[in-house]
Formats: structure tokens, C-alpha cells, sequence
């Protein structure tokens, strides 16, 4: 006799009174997190960039990422930017937003992992020091 198989329900999340406040503004930055020199992607961020491009796998690990031999681990390649050297190669410098966000890697999806994202706290910061709401910190 087969094994009966058990249906576990999920229930979605809809109720979002107890869910905490987030407490920064991505619209409202210039992307600093997009600034770090190694975004590390997986095998699975890979697979996921390769449908958004309709590749290849192989062909989307050429042409997005490199191997980091310091760190042994793939990570993002990267383009110019005007204000902080070297930018995610999927960042419109224009914008200023992600140009794959559906596609995004595990680590840009997981951050940040809180409620408040530091770079948005002192970029907030800086611009009421400044008295300039567009002042962006480079340091």
C-alpha cells in the first residue's frame, strides 16, 4: 500500500500590523550597497541571471561574474561610476536602481537584514549636515 502523502498548508502572510516598520528609503539613496567591491553570487544566482537573459548558464557566469581568487568565490563584475569608483554592472548610474531586480542575487535580495540599513542612516546624516537633501557621501 503507497505511503500517503500529507498536504501542509502555508498560510500567507497578510496581516502586516505586527510586521516591523522599515526604516529606510531605498528610492532614497544613491546605492551604496551596490558600491561594494565583491557581491558574492551562487550557483542558484547564476542559474537565476541566466533565465532573466534567456542563457545559457555558462554564458551568464562568463559574461556577469568573475572568480575571485582572493576569496575563492564568484562575484558580480562591475562598471565606472562618477561617485563611488566601481559600481554592480546591473546598476543604472543614471537611476540609480538595480536594472535586474527580480533577478537580483540571495545576497541583494537579504539586504539589509533589519529594519534599518546603516548606509541609509548615515547617508540621512550627512545630507542634514550638508543642509543638501541630493548631497551624496563618498567617504
Amino acid at each position: 500500500m503507497p505511503k500517503k502523502s500529507r498536504v501542509i498548508p502555508i498560510k500567507a502572510v497578510t496581516d502586516t500590523r505586527n510586521q516591523p516598520r522599515l526604516r529606510y528609503d531605498c528610492s532614497k539613496c544613491p546605492a551604496y550597497c551596490c558600491s561594494y567591491s565583491l557581491i558574492e553570487v551562487g550557483k542558484r544566482d547564476i542559474a537565476r541571471l541566466a533565465r532573466h537573459f534567456n542563457l545559457g548558464y555558462r554564458k551568464a557566469e562568463q559574461q556577469f561574474t568573475k572568480y575571485d581568487a582572493g576569496t575563492k568565490v564568484r562575484v558580480l563584475r562591475h562598471q565606472q561610476d562618477e561617485h563611488f569608483s566601481t559600481v554592480c554592472r546591473f546598476l543604472d548610474t543614471e537611476k540609480r536602481r538595480c536594472t535586474i531586480y527580480e533577478a537580483r542575487p540571495t545576497v541583494c535580495r537579504a539586504y539589509p537584514d533589519t529594519t534599518h540599513c546603516g548606509y541609509y542612516e548615515f547617508l540621512k546624516f550627512e545630507r542634514a549636515q550638508q543642509g543638501d537633501p541630493e548631497f551624496i557621501a563618498t567617504t
